[in-house]
């Protein structure tokens, strides 16, 4: 309770270091806000001509919303990805982008980290807003959806925010760990259902059967990954505007209360001797 307290005490802190972060990445650019949506609709517009046009890849409507619109659904997924992957790099290095301000000033560490990811939070609502209009344009009725994406939102937040507090503290001792999870979260783009249906996957399982004379099949490993599940989630309640299966839901919010308290335990074990490391 003490720590909490602590955390509690800096949320002025907190406030300004986030409103830092909002202010600063966009500051005298012509466009400002608008910036954030260039990279994803870009990284759309080329996933769309490669997976759609050429190679010809045709993910199932929306069930019930009868959405076929490929663009769209490729957002729906991508959108949270981008997000946790900014979260979990942004904070990754907070730690050390503060260095001169950890040596200095004493204060609850994990405010840094925090302030990335309320940052990403900011520009990502905006993304997430655009998305909710571009959808209700094509038909699709999302509002009643959006409590519950909202608290999904939530949910990968935390999920994100328990890795990024470990990845931080590793950073401050193995600088390669930057590098190294910039080659993993391209991997693990990669392997989550973003730019190709769930279906291709299902469809290689079935065909290879069991693994290693076991019952264990690829898509029982394939879905241990906890971003397939919250993208299923998130294209359930956006895309075909339904219930998302319970065990999904649950899956997101067991990984995030899990990489959330292992990650808060390793940084709370280790921030003590971060003036001295960074």
């Amino acid at each position: 309770m003490s720590y909490l307290h602590e955390v509690v005490s800096s949320r002025e802190l907190l406030y300004n270091l986030t409103l830092r972060e909002v202010r600063g990445q966009y500051k005298r650019t012509f466009i400002g806000q608008l910036w954030s949506l260039v990279n994803p609709l870009a990284t759309m517009l080329v996933y769309t001509i490669v997976f759609a046009f050429i190679l010809r890849v045709t993910p199932a409507p929306g069930d019930p919303s009868g959405l076929d619109v490929f663009p769209v659904w490729l957002l729906c997924g991508l959108l949270p990805f981008t997000f946790f992957a900014a979260v979990v790099q942004g904070g990754m290095g907070s730690l050390i982008a503060n260095a001169g301000l950890i040596q200095k000033v004493y204060f609850s560490r994990i405010v840094l980290p925090l302030s990335t990811v309320g940052s990403v939070g900011f520009n990502w609502l905006f993304e997430m807003g655009v998305l909710v209009v571009v959808l209700m344009i094509c038909g699709a009725w999302v509002l009643p959806w959006l409590p519950f994406v909202l608290v999904i939102m939530l949910v990968l937040a935390v999920f994100a925010t328990g890795l990024a507090l470990m990845l931080s503290v590793a950073n401050v001792y193995f600088r390669d760990t930057q590098y190294f999870m910039g080659i993993i979260l391209q991997l693990w783009m990669y392997l989550t259902p973003i730019i190709y249906p769930v279906s291709l996957i299902v469809a290689q399982s079935k065909e290879v059967g069991g693994l290693f004379g076991t019952s264990i099949t690829i898509l029982d490993i394939y879905r241990l990954n906890p971003l397939e599940r919250f993208v299923e989630v998130f294209r359930n309640l956006l895309y075909d505007n339904r219930w998302p299966r319970a065990d999904d839901v649950w899956y997101c919010v067991i990984s995030a209360a899990i990489a959330f308290a292992v990650g808060l335990w390793v940084f709370r074990r280790n921030e003590k001797g971060l003036a001295e490391a960074v």
